[in-house]
């Protein structure tokens, strides 16, 4: 399988992206345009929520989980098209919390997607380009709604609302529901597994902002292990509009890697400013 820059999905994004990979979570009928607050509110929570939240914090790691500041990972990549494997690479992350990271694919040499807020860079043998807008607010978009940021930064914004959404199930283990609607207004499910309270999936509906249709992203968590005290999922997959897209399943991670300058800059060559 040849792969040319980086793979796209049908959305636009880049489907070798560790976090465009992180669309993730869907079969809702929730959903919101994604764009910044209009105004404040003040954010509530229900007790049974909460509840689940804090078990859920404690299960992932308590203090250790809510204050690291990167993870490096590493492993194997699937790309999926039509429900059929397309390819499968090595790849390399490095994920600043909350937005910056460095996702390299592929080998001889690894094409490197380079991303730090609203700028984005993609590397490979032929120099250095700008990632396309579509393809940065894809990827904003999907990171955002990490099981990282969702549940240390996006829980903390003003205007947050979370509920207590009853129980389902997810690949047939038993899961506490959770429903938010955060300060964008992005309705979005959490699954939490009944027993050990990790997080099993996350889900949420936008519109995208040029054709108006409505896009369903799912992400899925599992095969956790244990790393520096922190619960890590070491299988992580993500749906579009109930698609399966990509699969990671990671081989190693490591948090607060020390991390080199200018290690989410890709320079100045010619041409990039």
């Amino acid at each position: 399988m040849t792969f040319a820059r980086a793979a796209t999905s049908k959305d636009g994004s880049c489907a070798t992206s560790s976090s465009c990979w992180s669309p993730a979570s869907a079969s809702l009928s929730l959903g919101a345009s994604f764009a910044p607050p209009t105004r404040e509110r003040a954010s509530r929570i229900d007790p049974k929520a909460q509840e689940l939240l804090t078990k859920t914090t404690q299960a992932l790691g308590g203090e250790s989980f809510l204050k690291f500041k990167s993870l490096y990972t590493r492993g194997r990549a699937f790309v999926f098209s039509e429900g059929e494997t397309a390819g499968m690479l090595p790849f390399e992350s490095t994920a600043q919390f909350p937005d910056k990271r460095r996702f390299s694919y592929g080998k001889f040499p690894a094409v490197v997607l380079i991303n730090d807020g609203d700028h984005g860079w993609e590397i490979d043998r032929f120099g250095i380009i700008r990632q396309p807008p579509v393809q940065i607010r894809r990827w904003t978009l999907a990171n955002r709604y990490t099981l990282e940021n969702l549940l240390r930064e996006v829980l903390r914004e003003p205007g947050i609302l979370v509920q207590f959404g009853g129980v389902d199930f997810v690949d047939a283990a038993p899961a506490f529901v959770l429903d938010l609607v955060d300060a964008r207004q992005v309705r979005v499910r959490i699954y939490l597994h009944q027993s050990s309270f990790l997080p099993l999936r996350i889900a949420y509906q936008v519109q995208d902002p040029d054709t108006h249709e409505w896009q369903k992203y799912e992400d899925s968590y599992g095969d956790y292990q244990k790393f520096q005290g922190i619960q890590t999922p070491m299988h992580v997959g993500h749906f579009l509009d109930d698609e399966r897209i990509t699969e990671i399943y990671r081989t190693e991670a490591v948090y607060d890697k020390p991390i080199p300058p200018g290690f989410f800059e890709p320079g100045n060559p010619k041409g990039v400013s």
